[in-house]
C-alpha cells in the first residue's frame, strides 16, 4: 500500500518506479469491478447467437413463400398428359379445383355409353343393309352400264371443231371421214386425204346439210352413199381425182364437182332430171365430151367452162318442139375454154334470156 508522501517521492527519484505503482493500483481496481460487473465475454455470445437465428428465420419464411406460390401455379395448370387420338373426346370437359367431380364422372360414363350405343347402330346399318340396296348392286353386277353416247364422238371433237352443229375438220390429214356426232348438219372436211366416200360415213346422221370435201384424194364413191341424207342441200366435191358421178339426193340446190376428172360417160342421163331445186351447178374444170342431159328447169348457174365440150343440140338448153318456150330463170352459162364454135349453133340458145359465155367465131 502506498502513502500519500509516495507520489512526491516518486516524482523526486526520477519516475519509474512511481510508473509500477500505478499500474499495480489500475489492475486492483479493475479486478473489483469484474466482480461486481457481468463478463464482457457472455454479453459478446449472445449477440453472436442472436444473428443466426435472425437470418435463419427470414429465409424460412422465404422458402415457405416459394413453396405456396410454386403450389398454386400447379394447381391453376391443367396435367399435360393426353389421351390418345383414338380415346380423346372434345366434348369432355375436365374442372380442376372444384367439388364436382362426381357430377364430371357421371357426364362422362353417360356420353362413353352413347357413343357406343352410336358406334353400335351405325355397325348394324352397314352390316344390315336394306333388301334394295342389295337388289341394286345384284342388278349392277349382272348388267354393265351402257356406253355413254359421247365415246364415239370424243375423239372427233379432240381432232377437229365441234362447233352448234358443224364440224371442222380442215387440213388434220384424215384418210376416211370421221365418226360425227349424231346432231351435226355441217361437215367441213377440206383439204385432207381422203380417198373414198361410202354409205356407212353417213349411216346414222340424217340431219345433214352441207358436205364439203373440197381439196381431198376422192376417186369412187359408192352409189348409196347419199341415198339417205334426205336434208342435204350442198355438195362440194371440187378438187379430187373423180371419173364419175354417184347418184345424188333429191333436195340439192348446190352441186360442185370442178376440178376432177370427170368425162360424159361418168355422168347418167337421169343424174340431174329429178333435182328439181338444184340451182347452182359446177361442172368446170373436168373432161366432159358434152353437156349433161336432162338438166333441171330450176337451173340458174351452170359452169361447163374448160372441158372438152365439141357439140350442142337443140335440145341441150331448149326444146325443139316448142318455139314458144323460154328458160327464164337461168342468169349464167358458162363455155369458154372448150373447143365448140358457139356460132355455129344459133338455135340451141333461142329460149335463153342471155347467151352462154364463150367462143362465137
Amino acid at each position: 500500500m502506498s502513502t500519500a508522501g509516495e507520489p512526491s517521492r516518486c516524482m523526486a527519484r526520477g519516475g519509474s518506479p512511481c510508473r509500477r505503482t500505478a499500474l499495480r493500483a489500475a489492475g486492483h481496481e479493475a479486478m473489483q469491478q469484474s466482480e461486481t460487473d457481468p463478463p464482457p465475454s457472455s454479453l459478446g455470445l449472445i449477440h453472436r447467437h442472436e444473428l443466426p437465428l435472425t437470418k435463419t428465420t427470414k429465409t424460412f419464411k422465404t422458402s415457405t413463400t416459394m413453396l405456396q406460390s410454386v403450389l398454386l401455379l400447379l394447381l391453376s395448370v391443367p396435367p399435360m398428359k393426353l389421351a390418345p387420338a383414338a380415346q380423346q373426346d372434345p366434348r369432355i370437359t375436365y374442372h380442376y379445383g372444384t367439388d364436382h367431380s362426381e357430377e364430371t364422372l357421371f357426364s362422362q360414363d353417360s356420353e362413353d355409353k352413347h357413343l357406343d350405343r352410336k358406334n353400335i347402330k351405325e355397325k348394324e346399318t352397314v352390316i344390315l343393309p336394306d333388301e334394295k340396296s342389295v337388289q341394286l348392286q345384284k342388278d349392277e353386277s349382272v348388267t354393265p352400264p351402257s356406253p355413254k353416247k359421247e365415246s364415239d364422238e370424243m375423239p372427233t371433237c379432240l381432232l377437229c371443231v365441234c362447233l352448234s352443229g358443224s364440224v371442222y375438220c380442215e387440213e388434220v390429214d384424215i384418210d376416211a371421214v370421221p365418226p360425227l356426232p349424231k346432231e351435226s348438219a355441217y361437215l367441213y372436211a377440206r383439204f385432207n386425204k381422203i380417198k373414198k366416200l361410202t354409205a356407212k360415213d353417213f349411216a346414222d346422221i340424217p340431219n345433214l346439210r352441207r358436205l364439203d370435201f373440197t381439196g381431198n384424194l376422192i376417186e369412187d364413191i359408192e352409189d348409196g352413199t347419199f341415198s339417205k341424207l334426205s336434208l342435204l342441200e350442198e355438195l362440194t366435191l371440187a378438187e379430187n381425182q373423180l371419173l364419175k358421178l354417184p347418184v345424188l339426193p333429191p333436195k340439192l340446190t348446190l352441186f360442185n364437182a370442178k376440178y376432177n376428172k370427170i368425162k360424159s360417160r361418168g355422168i347418167k342421163a337421169n343424174t340431174f332430171k329429178k333435182l328439181n331445186n338444184l340451182s347452182f351447178l359446177y361442172l368446170d374444170h373436168n373432161a366432159l365430151e358434152s353437156v349433161p342431159l336432162n338438166l333441171p328447169e330450176s337451173l340458174r348457174v351452170i359452169h361447163l367452162q374448160f372441158n372438152n365440150i365439141t357439140s350442142i343440140t337443140d335440145d341441150t338448153f331448149c326444146k325443139a318442139n316448142d318455139t314458144r318456150y323460154i328458160r327464164d330463170r337461168i342468169e349464167e352459162i358458162r363455155l369458154e375454154g372448150n373447143p365448140i364454135i358457139l356460132g355455129k349453133h344459133p338455135n340451141s340458145f333461142i329460149c335463153l334470156k342471155r347467151l352462154p359465155v364463150g367462143s362465137y367465131f
